[in-house]
């Protein structure tokens, strides 16, 4: 075990959050489900070996942490949010697709700026931890107007389509660098595992697959959805145009 603030902190004020946000809310099994897996993602994150291997050693472990922290709890964590309490944070700025795809994308591009991502990791005790909530902070934002957006299903397959178009060139920067691009990790010692530059495309490939599986599948769920409501408008009209002329 290696609990750090976030397994021992974040994730149990996590859980706490929403615990007392599902207070009074008729809350479904797959949402407590949800929640459960996002809170356990987090915690795993950083009490178990990835979390030495991240701080210490491998920016492949780096990615992933960052991966659960920006994208995987995130989603889980929004879509156990009932949705009565959802309707009442509809007006927030934060939660507006226009803010908070580039928040989201500012902060993934922010943090692995090579100074910003070194001074971070050489910083675990303050910056590090700051790093962190502002993954989660910004992932939440991503999610939110899909889950609890009152849009059209058209427009969240747009708005998550955009949002995989402009990250994806991240992971293939580092897939595709012939030189490690962050110092700390270049000069990390390591006794097993890859070197500093095979470390970098693993992980740059590792983030560019991750990011297409999440982003296609619900894009495509929200595509179909679309196609189908189209499908039914038609049928309406047509339903309306043979009614009116019989």
């Amino acid at each position: 075990m290696h609990p750090s603030a976030e397994a021992i902190g974040l994730a149990p004020a996590l859980a706490v959050g929403l615990i007392l946000a599902c207070r009074g809310n008729v809350v479904s099994r797959a949402r407590i489900a949800a929640g459960a897996l996002g809170v356990g993602l987090v915690f795993i994150a950083f009490v178990t070996q990835l979390e030495p291997l991240a701080n210490h050693t491998f920016l492949w472990a780096h990615l992933l942490q960052n991966v659960v922290l920006a994208e995987w709890a995130p989603a889980l964590l929004v879509l156990a949010v009932p949705p009565a309490l959802a309707a009442r944070a509809a007006g927030f700025a934060l939660f507006r697709p226009l803010v908070a795809l580039p928040l989201w994308l500012g902060t993934y591009l922010v943090w692995h700026l090579p100074w910003a991502y070194d001074a971070a990791l050489r910083h675990p005790h303050s910056l590090l931890h700051v790093e962190h909530l502002s993954y989660l902070a910004a992932g939440i934002a991503l999610w939110w107007p899909v889950i609890h957006g009152a849009h059209p299903a058209g427009a969240k397959a747009a708005y998550l389509f955009a949002a995989f178009v402009l990250v994806s060139p991240l992971g293939l920067v580092l897939a595709l660098l012939q030189r490690p691009l962050y110092s700390f990790y270049a000069h990390a010692p390591r006794t097993w595992g890859p070197g500093p530059l095979v470390d970098q495309q693993l992980a740059g490939v590792t983030m560019a697959v991750e990011q297409a599986a999440v982003f296609f599948a619900v894009f495509a769920h929200y595509l179909l959805r679309f196609l189908r409501e189209e499908e039914l408008d038609r049928l309406d009209r047509t339903f309306d145009q043979l009614r009116q002329t019989g």
